[in-house]
């Protein structure tokens, strides 16, 4: 058979012609089935099809072991219309390593480049493409997968997030990782002893640079080799949903970096970044930016994002840095951007790409969660798409956490003058569906620990991290807590070496690691704390304005009025004896959780159990409790 470039082919194409046309309209949501590597049968003939995109190629080849990497060999056949490469490889099959020799437009060889589109790749440094089979998987967990359809976003989600190279190390064999089998059997026990929901895993697409931490990725498509093959991972996930744990991933498709075998001018032209560095350079990070107005670039992200959902039957995305994509001048001085059709700043394309990935998502696979890293006060991040938001499901409020952790911060004898900066997230707690993230980016970079942030000696740190827990797992939103948090680690984060797990035969850390373990029990288990997440319905201050003894209170509610449940919390050292607290009905209220409790670390300061409700009304309410405020503490109480 001819083909376009006028040689023969024993094999014809295996490109649909629909292909060709959804790819180039930048709609096609599955081009992971054909472009790429894939092990098949031709004519009865066993071997590999490969197919890539390099429209301003004036030759491709397909090198790699199997031809001494000699790309006179095995040259790719051009579709010309759709700028696709395509050859049929007999004898090449799983386990073989490979790349693309790309010459550019003038026939310059380019350095050989990795396959955008490859499903596994060489352990780093090593930079090959690697042929896998990905259809021989046996999943378990249909139950799982039935029942994510019909969940809902009142739902208790508490997020453990993770960065696998780092959580738990093999300290007798070289400091090593472990591997997702071995994740599988030691972490999946440890957060359903802690009660989390989910794991939310930093970046597992693979990337060169340890350091990155995932960030920078090079193989969108494959699951990093540093913790065991593709199957492996699936395998994690799958013992994780058998288990009753959902799993998130963090995507990264604001950029990239310009590693000579990665995406960067791909086929000697700016194929996935923009020519103009105004545009297609990140100042913060040394990377490129994706062209979301290329159509072909829009399918391959969209079809990314779809990828891991469908054939790693991952529950969500959370994608990174959003607000460096909706912003063309994001970290740029003037003159360093160039603004949109209007004359605004708005990343016209970067919008409509995000907005048609999660409709896909939503409309794809029912119960599938995306959140937004997103830092400013762009409108409607998390509102749906045909109410012209952006249709995340979830937005990390990254103001809540800034203005919480710099109010721990504080010495108690200043927390008066500061008041406001625990009050005020309620002013928005509501205007988008918010999860609140205490995340790996608060103990790196010379920020310390969550430990170290807090004031006083060693035991008013510790008390002062139970009652902000507390604080965080009580107040209106979902849950997220970076490892190592969960036990109270007093050092930063270090990704090249295990958690302090030895810290656990402190009783303060351990103590804090039961406190956690309760705090998500109680979360799941009381609707009042989660079912309203993201309703002003489900919320209502008590006492909001007793700056001068550093005490807030507030009741939740759930869906149909049930609770309440009451929280009060006393951010200063100092203990109130008979501290009238408003409540709205009568009848005994159990003392659900005291942070102060000798089992957690504490002066055992309480309640005895529970509290009477007076006749006597207080803060507007026409009941009261009389208690025992114990210092540095929160108290949660539930009506009987």
């Amino acid at each position: 058979m001819a083909n376009e470039t006028g040689g023969v082919d024993t094999f014809s194409s295996a490109l649909a012609e629909l292909d060709h046309y959804l790819f180039c309209e930048g709609t096609h949501e599955r081009t992971y089935e054909w472009l790429g590597a894939h092990v098949m049968e031709r004519a009865g003939v066993p071997g590999t099809l490969f197919v890539v995109w390099a429209p301003a190629a004036s030759r491709v080849s397909v090198v790699g072991d199997f031809n001494q990497w000699d790309g006179s060999i095995h040259a790719m056949h051009n579709h010309s219309r759709s700028g696709l490469w395509e050859v049929f490889l007999p004898g090449v099959g799983e386990g073989d390593c490979y790349k693309y020799e790309i010459h550019d437009h003038d026939g310059q060889l380019l350095p050989l480049k990795a396959d955008p589109f490859a499903f596994a790749m060489e352990h780093p440094p090593a930079t090959a493409s690697l042929v896998v089979r990905g259809d021989r998987y046996t999943w378990g967990d249909e139950v799982w997968m039935s029942h994510r359809k019909t969940q809902q976003r009142g739902e208790a989600i508490s997020i453990y997030e993770v960065h696998l190279g780092s959580w738990r190390r093999v300290q007798e064999d070289g400091n090593r990782y472990l591997s997702y089998r071995e994740l599988a059997q030691q972490l999946i026990p440890y957060v359903l002893d802690l009660q989390f929901t989910h794991i939310e895993v930093m970046p597992v697409t693979e990337y060169p640079f340890d350091g990155s931490w995932g960030y920078q990725p090079i193989g969108l498509f494959a699951p990093t080799s540093r913790f065991g093959p593709p199957d492996d991972f699936k395998y994690f996930v799958d013992q994780c949903h058998q288990q009753g744990i959902g799993v998130i991933m963090d995507w990264v498709p604001g950029h990239f970096p310009s590693d000579e075998h990665g995406l960067e001018r791909f086929d000697g032209t700016c194929l996935y970044e923009h020519v103009d560095p105004r545009q297609g350079f990140h100042p913060d990070w040394n990377t490129l930016i994706f062209n979301y107005g290329r159509k072909e670039v829009a399918s391959y992200l969209i079809s990314n994002a779809l990828f891991w959902l469908e054939q790693y039957h991952l529950d969500g995305l959370r994608f990174d840095a959003v607000a460096s994509m909706l912003y063309l001048d994001y970290s740029r001085e003037e003159g360093q951007w160039i603004p949109n059709i209007h004359g605004g700043r708005e990343n016209l394309e970067a919008l409509d790409f995000l907005k048609n990935v999660n409709a896909r998502v939503y409309e794809n696979y029912p119960g599938a969660i995306t959140l937004a890293e997103e830092s400013t006060t762009w409108p409607g991040v998390s509102h749906p798409t045909w109410t012209g938001g952006l249709g995340f499901d979830f937005k990390w409020n990254m103001g809540w956490m800034n203005d919480s952790l710099r109010y721990m911060a504080r010495d108690p004898i200043h927390r008066p003058y500061h008041h406001n900066e625990l009050t005020f997230g309620l002013m928005y707690a509501f205007s988008e569906n918010f999860v609140l993230p205490l995340s790996h980016d608060e103990v790196v970079h010379g920020k310390g620990s969550l430990l170290g942030r807090m004031p006083g000696d060693n035991w008013q740190k510790f008390a002062n991290l139970r009652a902000y827990f507390a604080f965080m797992w009580t107040h209106p939103g979902k849950k997220l807590l970076f490892m190592g948090g969960e036990f109270a680690q007093p050092a930063e984060w270090n990704h090249d070496s295990s958690l302090d797990w030895q810290l656990l035969e402190n009783p303060l850390h351990a103590g804090v690691q039961r406190l956690v373990r309760d705090l998500n029990r109680l979360y799941r288990s009381l609707p009042a704390l989660h079912e309203r997440d993201c309703d002003a319905e489900g919320f209502e201050w008590i006492v909001a304005d007793d700056s001068h003894n550093s005490v807030f209170a507030w009741l939740r509610r759930g869906r149909d009025g049930s609770g309440p449940v009451v929280v009060i919390i006393n951010f200063s050292p100092v203990p109130r004896e008979s501290f009238s607290l408003g409540v709205p009905e009568p009848g005994i209220y159990t003392e659900r959780l005291n942070t102060d409790s000798r089992y957690y670390g504490g002066s055992d300061v309480g309640n005895e159990g529970g509290v009477q409700a007076q006749t006597s009304g207080s803060h507007g309410q026409s009941y009261s409790l009389l208690i025992n405020l114990p210092p540095l503490a929160a108290l949660v109480f539930e009506r009987h």
